[in-house]
């Protein structure tokens, strides 16, 4: 069985899929190795493991909205997510490029949106079943933990009242302007090939006149010469904010995982000069498009954004490895001075960040490596 793109072939003994959190709590106690995956959307190994590999979508679905938070479970994909909430005037502040993906997979990797927190730092709390079967509440600072503490089954986010919001697209926008642009709206992406940026996505609580750069003249997608179609809607057409906030609708696929992605974190203090670094390099061979965007400094132990405002700089690479190796390394030794730190979803050489606050918490919950 692979992965969404393909690129991985997991090594699992057996699958899983419990139809109740009993079977789910028998399972992982009789596990030596046990693993739990989302969507598969992840480019790196890892959701692999050798022992057994766990769904959780056919466990009884919970969603509860009480007192601006909702509980959820944790196989419920994002796009499925927003629209319960907003039938309840509720939103979470920020949602990824993917509304496809798992809750649970993204608060566990750190995945985001921009102009806002990632999405784990909405977090209060999760249910997980431990290393022995029982169930146990860790807290908001565990919430990027790359399943590494167990099971989650549930997730309790922090939500706000639901918002409009208007997408617009302008062109062509030097690289000496990109730190101003990016924080110049609710959520901004910059979309470059490292010869100039292509196209910025700008999503505004209101009319957007925004003298930048060059208005598009129609509905873009990213990477040039791709269809609209599958993009969420553009123009300034106002649309509630879960229709917005992501770049491809929910009814849509947004490709067919002929891709590979890498991404990297760096303090946004460092960005022009990030930025910089990088337009030096020939990536023209591997590279389909990159995008550029901000995550807000978080208090999660595993978090990219672990203390420092953030410029989080996407990759989506052609789909030969043996292509994209070469540029990920020139990508790790231009960005070297900046302390990047990696999407653990995706693919790098660099080490995911460490904690020894972390490192603790998983002794404590998973002496035998059990999750590892």
């Amino acid at each position: 069985m692979r992965n969404w793109a393909g690129n991985i072939t997991w090594r699992a003994r057996a699958t899983h899929r419990p139809a109740s959190i009993e079977e789910l709590q028998e399972l992982v106690a009789g596990s030596d190795r046990v693993r739990a995956v989302g969507t598969g959307h992840s480019f790196s190994p890892i959701a692999d493991t050798p022992g057994d590999l766990v769904w959780t979508d056919g466990l009884p679905i919970v969603l509860t909205v009480e007192d601006s938070r909702v509980t959820v479970s944790a196989a419920m994909s994002l796009g499925r997510l927003a629209e319960a909430l907003h039938s309840f005037a509720l939103a979470v502040p920020n949602l990824p490029s993917l509304p496809h993906i798992s809750i649970g997979g993204a608060c566990a990797t750190g995945t985001h949106g921009s102009g806002t927190g990632n999405l784990a730092s909405f977090v209060r709390s999760m249910q997980v079943v431990s290393h022995d079967g029982s169930i146990v509440t860790l807290g908001p600072e565990a919430a990027v933990h790359l399943g590494r503490l167990g099971i989650v089954t549930t997730l309790t986010l922090d939500l706000v009242p639901a918002f409009e919001l208007r997408q617009y697209i302008y062109e062509d926008l030097p690289f000496a302007a990109a730190p101003q642009a990016l924080g110049s709206a609710y959520s901004v992406s910059l979309f470059t090939d490292w010869k100039r940026i292509t196209q910025v996505w700008r999503k505004s609580l209101g009319d957007d006149n925004w003298p930048g750069a060059r208005p598009a003249d129609g509905p873009r997608h990213p990477i040039a010469g791709m269809p609209a179609d599958n993009c969420t809607e553009q123009l300034g057409v106002p649309g509630p904010w879960h229709e917005r906030l992501p770049h491809f609708r929910l009814t849509h696929t947004p490709s067919s995982g002929d891709e590979l992605q890498s991404e990297y974190f760096v303090d946004f203090k460092d960005a022009s000069a990030a930025i910089d670094a990088l337009t030096h390099l020939d990536l023209e061979r591997a590279l389909q498009i990159s995008e550029l965007r901000t995550v807000k400094r978080d208090a999660i132990w595993l978090s990219p954004a672990f203390g420092r405002d953030s410029l989080a700089i996407h990759f989506t690479w052609v789909s030969d490895y043996g292509v994209v190796r070469p540029a990920i390394e020139a990508v790790e030794r231009a960005l070297a001075p900046f302390d990047p730190r990696p999407h653990p979803g995706k693919l790098s050489l660099r080490p995911a960040r460490r904690s020894e606050e972390f490192e603790a918490l998983a002794a404590r919950f998973d002496r035998t490596g059990k999750f590892s």
